[in-house]
């Protein structure tokens, strides 16, 4: 079930470091790609780094947009992310190519993907000499999401019994880790 999780609490679906898919739209044209280099970089408003390459068809559509959403995917959607990963939206319509489902959510200014454990909504803080130079984007979170099963009350905890709905660490060449058992540091 999705449940909205506090903007103070959002870098938390980020933290461990996942793989991610950044999705947007701008008039009728719409994408989502993979992305292996996203993490949270402040609390208060949350905000969120990312690369995106200057060659990828999202990255026109984020730039002409200003918005982007971050969905987290899971085991269950490796492949998906490996296509996702692979094939570019210059070529083809990723959405309806690899049947990509959309969830139906008011809030959300970009496309969230169906069947991830969390999603972030973002508007682009433009800094045009970094994006151009280094490929990088800050982005401010706007509104965030997340699958009760895995996440609540500000926590992951992926012992839930699902394997399938952890989340996925990309090693390279379509091979990825799942984030692993939790360890307490605090005894």
């Amino acid at each position: 079930m999705r449940v909205p999780v506090e903007l103070s609490k959002a870098y938390r679906l980020l933290n461990h470091g996942p793989t991610v898919l950044i999705s947007a739209e701008f008039g009728v044209q719409r994408n989502v790609m993979a992305c292996a280099w996203a993490m949270p970089v402040d609390f208060e408003p949350p905000k969120v780094a990312l690369v995106i390459d200057r060659n990828t068809f999202t990255r026109g559509l984020v730039e002409d947009a200003g918005r982007l959403a971050i969905s987290v995917p899971c085991v269950a959607q490796a492949r998906l992310v490996t296509l996702l990963g692979t094939h570019s939206g210059h070529e083809q319509d990723k959405l309806s190519a690899y049947d990509v489902q959309v969830l139906e959510e008011p809030a959300a200014h970009s496309p969230l993907v169906a069947g991830c454990v969390a999603w972030l909504d973002c508007v682009v803080i433009r800094r045009p000499e970094i994006e151009q130079a280094h490929d990088l984007f800050l982005a401010e979170v706007t509104a965030a999401w997340a699958n009760s099963k895995v996440f609540s009350n500000g926590r992951w905890h992926f012992g839930s019994g699902d394997d399938k709905l952890r989340t996925l660490h990309h090693v390279a060449g379509g091979h990825y880790f799942a984030t692993g058992a939790e360890v307490d540091g605090q005894h």
